[in-house]
């Protein structure tokens, strides 16, 4: 009799899993199940379509700093797979990969449709059997293997099983998990951007600044890197960051807080003072809305200027001190409420999932229950923007088939 693997969840860590184990133990009948019908559905929108792989950071200690939760744990378990090993498993496969100068990898392709194909082809290489639309509602251990149960009544049998379903965003969605003797940490949004209802910054939709720094007032949250101004608010890899590491003290204030923005980064308040007076020096028979020192974006220049009350005629030498000690905060420490949250596109992540404690990072098998295992976001691991998450999807996903398949 083969041994059989069942993966729960057609995802990144669901596939890497099947696809691994498949290969490492040939005489392993592997069957991935997916209550949806669509495999890979989160690497296909990753990126804007072009799959954000993982990320060009190659030191372990440094990489597991990428990840508000989870970091010791990842710690042990990118001894096993890390980034390196992931450019070399996929370009084993002929899929290349490179950085972009923010750090993150894609397929040279720039398609997502590339990963997916190659993950869809070892699953056909090694014979991985995948159902679609079959929804596992109870997991039963009897004796030396496990029953699943489906929402259409039919049973499969398992030896060996991976859970890889991905995060829920509501506690109740685990109950099936709890049932198995795991507890878990409720589960919270992660990678959001902020709404400000209300708010005329939102006239410049569609502006970036390349460097901004942004601060939760009353914490010691604080991220530096572009930011993108939409039309419900602020968006970009600083704010995505902020509300990554920021996910739970967010969700316990109902997403209204207020953050801090620095628009220059390189300057403070206190040091812009300190320049102020050479810069009006320098340009003091010019207009203001014609020279922008700065160099942000016109129209945010210019919307500083008017939320600073100063007149579009105004010359850098007849600035009053008033004005100006208000642009010099706008610039460095502008406030701007939140209230609200909108998804990250289709790339919504969930901070919680099942405790880390009980499972093995050397193996992803429950502490709790033998032949149990568990890949990706289930568990209670999130990194930031960047392709951090895909990463702790290959990793866990990896180190899971490897102790499934060992004989």
């Amino acid at each position: 009799m083969h041994k059989k693997l069942i993966v729960v969840g057609g995802g990144a860590a669901g596939f890497f899993c099947a696809v691994n184990a498949a290969r490492m133990n040939p005489s392993l009948e592997v069957v991935i199940v997916e209550r949806s019908n669509k495999l890979l559905s989160k690497v296909k929108v990753s990126g804007g379509g072009r799959c954000n792989t993982t990320h060009a950071c190659f030191e372990i200690t440094e990489l597991a700093k990428k990840y508000p939760r989870g970091q010791q744990f990842l710690k042990k378990a990118f001894h096993y797979f890390n980034t390196t090993d992931t450019i070399q498993w996929f370009a084993e496969r002929n899929v290349a990969l490179v950085s972009e100068t923010d750090g993150r990898m894609f397929p040279t392709s720039n398609d997502s449709q590339t990963i997916i194909n190659c993950l869809l082809s070892e699953a056909d290489r090694y014979a991985v059997k995948v159902l679609m639309q079959t929804d596992i509602t109870s997991i039963e251990k009897k004796s030396d293997h496990f029953i699943l149960g489906t929402a259409n009544g039919k049973e499969l049998i398992a030896d060996d099983l991976c859970i890889a379903c991905g995060g829920f965003p509501k506690a109740t969605m685990f109950d099936w998990l709890i049932k198995l003797g795991h507890s878990i940490e409720s589960p919270v949004p992660s990678l959001f951007t902020f709404n400000m209802p209300g708010n005329n910054i939102s006239s410049l939709m569609g502006l970036s600044v390349p460097k901004a720094t942004v601060k939760v007032m009353g914490t010691k949250l604080v991220e530096q890197g572009p930011l993108l101004i939409t039309h419900w608010g602020m968006s970009g890899p600083a704010i995505l960051k902020l509300s990554a590491w920021g996910a739970r003290l967010l969700a316990d204030q109902s997403y209204q807080f207020t953050i801090i923005v620095n628009w220059l980064s390189d300057d403070n308040e206190q040091s812009l003072r300190d320049a102020w007076h050479s810069i009006r020096t320098e340009y003091a028979a010019q207009k203001m809305a014609n020279k922008n020192p700065f160099g942000l974006p016109n129209r945010l220049w210019n919307y500083m200027l008017n939320l600073s009350e100063i007149k579009e005629d105004t010359r850098w030498a007849d600035l009053p001190s008033k004005e100006q000690n208000k642009l010099i905060k706008n610039l460095t420490a502008g406030e701007f409420l939140v209230n609200g949250k909108t998804t990250f596109k289709e790339e919504f992540v969930t901070c919680g999932g099942i405790k880390l404690s009980e499972i093995d990072p050397n193996t992803m098998q429950s502490k709790k229950l033998a032949h149990l295992y568990f890949a990706g976001e289930v568990m209670d691991v999130d990194g930031v923007t960047g392709g951090f998450n895909f990463q702790n999807a290959w990793t866990s996903g990896w180190i899971a088939a490897h102790a499934i398949a060992k004989p």
